[in-house]
């Protein structure tokens, strides 16, 4: 099968196109043959091997995380999927950036009905990673004050959506030329963060959503009332992620220590840190999937590929600034 696969860590350069074998199955998977893939910023660092101390991979290693296609083949445990569902998913352990990949029954979930294939694969990822962090986590309620930092990449436009759903008042980050088409999204406020510091113009809310770190993480802190959360996906891991990756024993304990210096700063405001690191889940994707239809969230799509084009996809979401997210079709 055609795939997009590196055989050792490196830069785009090294990632090769070509064959590679298709996927068997397990008792409790599905097989799925692949007709759109999305590219995330996450792809980046696993390719040059910035996880792999956490999460260790077997070369060829196929990169892709986001998928929608038909399911070809069940597991003889498979119960809830068959022969010619349409389905949408973010993987396991394979890959999505191939024709075909394997994932297991319980990470998959039946694509919505209202949207292409195309656009259903621009989901998996930044809705399962809004929904982990503003539903799971935050526990994020109606009447309730969120910043959602970086509102007009994949992750943030789905999680202004996701947050207005819930009935909060829904403040991002974002560049001015943006503002209108976010406020159309669910945003309440768009803070220019060019000109204007978020600091100076939000404070005593009840929920931040990180996804840049550094200074950005640090100053969130400030803007929190006290009983308060902010939900990283780019900080520092701790304890959460040792758990989600199920860690060796003196993992488990090296992982917190990394989150120590900005967990002490959050306990002396008097609110809570958490990293998020996202987990494949059908379950919160069916629900996802009803939101859709419903038409309460959009996909958001901002290049569509094709395959013969994955270098230039890849490249285009290297370069940052993605208004939504970047998605390849391989039929």
């Amino acid at each position: 099968m055609r795939a997009a696969y590196i055989d050792h860590y490196g830069k785009l350069d090294q990632i090769q196109f070509g064959d590679q074998p298709k996927p068997t199955i397990q008792s409790d998977e599905v097989l799925v043959k692949v007709h759109a893939v999305s590219i995330n910023p996450l792809d980046l660092p696993m390719l040059e091997g910035e996880f792999k101390a956490v999460i260790p991979v077997q070369f060829p290693f196929i990169l892709g995380n986001d998928l929608a296609g038909v399911v070809i083949k069940i597991g003889t445990s498979v119960h809830k999927f068959k022969v010619g569902d349409e389905v949408f998913a973010k993987t396991d352990e394979q890959g999505s950036f191939a024709e075909y990949t394997s994932l297991k029954e319980t990470s998959v979930a039946l694509r919505p009905k209202n949207i292409s294939m195309t656009q259903a694969a621009a989901l998996p990822l930044v809705a399962l990673t809004a929904w982990q962090a503003l539903v799971e986590i935050a526990q994020l309620k109606r009447g309730q004050k969120v910043l959602i930092h970086a509102g007009s990449g994949g992750v943030g436009s789905i999680a202004i959506q996701l947050a207005k759903h819930l009935g909060a008042y829904v403040a991002t980050t974002a560049s001015a030329k943006n503002a209108d088409w976010l406020t159309d999204l669910g945003a309440d406020l768009v803070i220019d963060y060019k000109k204007t510091n978020f600091t100076d113009i939000v404070s005593d809310y009840d929920v931040v959503f990180d996804t840049q770190g550094g200074d950005t993480l640090e100053q969130s802190l400030q803007v929190l009332k006290r009983g308060g959360i902010v939900v990283s996906i780019a900080g520092q891991p701790d304890k959460n992620m040792a758990e989600a990756i199920n860690a060796n024993w003196l993992m488990s304990k090296i992982i917190p220590l990394l989150s120590l210096p900005i967990r002490a700063k959050a306990k002396k405001h008097g609110v809570r840190y958490h990293f998020l690191f996202m987990q494949p889940n059908g379950e919160q994707l069916s629900r996802i999937a009803e939101l859709v239809e419903a038409e309460n969230i959009i996909p958001v799509l901002d290049q569509v590929y094709d395959f013969t084009d994955f270098a230039q996809a890849i490249q285009h979401v290297d370069r940052g600034h993605s208004k939504g997210k970047v998605v390849v079709n391989l039929l």
